[in-house]
């Protein structure tokens, strides 16, 4: 596995198997913010965002590559995730990893898309490890938007230099790309959904959402302010699915004001 400037690995076992996990530090401070990424990301893709959010905070930001992604142990070519996939990152994966680099206290969260809706599990799940969540175009449920633009990828994977794009981010890019797509495109994956779930956050959530955005409408972002105590939302105009890149000034000001709110 070949390495990158600022790469380190975490090592876990998940699932019977010992599985490596690329991750990175940016920033300095006494607290934690883990940054969760999007169905197709890994810790390179984020860029400086991390670096940004994390200077801005004044806190340690702690960017991970999941398994399958990145420069993380990929999946197996028979392999195939269930419908539960994103609830097994957040209820064994995250929780490993975190053990593994030696954060057993409380972190704050940044997810992205389907990153976000790991992160928002993660909090139900383990109240006591979670500070603030900010969430960025997450999925509470499955969406016939949503899937027609994955359809839409998928084409662009097999027709389009989608795959040699991606292909810079992950040293094994159809692990990434099939095991994302595949199960989102599913029968089963239709049902799938965590309303009820997050009902049991207890920790501060901002949920952001771009006007613009091809994979989700406002559906996610409402749902979530209905289901959780206390929640901020924040709706961007010119903006799509990763406002981070999107409008990140933007991002990183509502973020600052909320992750320091009391």
């Amino acid at each position: 596995m070949s390495e990158a400037p600022g790469s380190r690995f975490a090592d876990i076992a998940w699932d019977g198997k010992p599985v490596r996990v690329e991750y990175e530090w940016v920033g300095e401070g006494a607290s934690t913010m883990v940054f969760l990424h999007e169905g197709l990301g890994s810790r390179a893709m984020w860029r400086d965002f991390p670096a940004r959010l994390a200077a801005a905070l004044g806190m340690r930001g702690l960017v991970y590559s999941r398994p399958g992604y990145g420069k993380s142990t990929p999946r197996e070519a028979e392999e195939r995730w269930e419908p539960d996939f994103m609830h097994r990152q957040a209820h064994e994966v995250l929780p490993a990893f975190l053990d593994a680099v030696g954060l057993p206290g409380k972190v704050s969260l940044y997810g992205h898309s389907d990153g976000g809706s790991i992160a928002l599990l993660f909090a139900a799940r383990f109240p006591a490890r979670v500070a603030r969540v900010v969430v960025a175009a997450p999925h509470i449920f499955v969406e016939e938007l949503s899937v027609e633009s994955i359809e839409r990828t998928r084409i662009a994977y097999l027709e389009t230099d989608l795959r040699e794009r991606l292909a810079r981010y992950h040293d094994d890019v159809d692990s990434a790309f099939w095991g994302w797509n595949d199960i989102w495109l599913a029968p089963p994956f239709r049902a799938w959904s965590i309303e009820a779930e997050i009902a049991a956050i207890e920790s501060p959530v901002m949920a952001i959402q771009g006007v613009d955005d091809e994979y989700g409408t406002m559906a996610h972002v409402d749902g979530i302010a209905r289901a959780v105590k206390r929640v901020e939302l924040v709706k961007l105009a010119r903006c799509g699915h990763s406002p981070h890149r999107d409008q990140p000034d933007a991002v990183i000001r509502a973020a600052v004001d909320f992750l320091r709110s009391r």
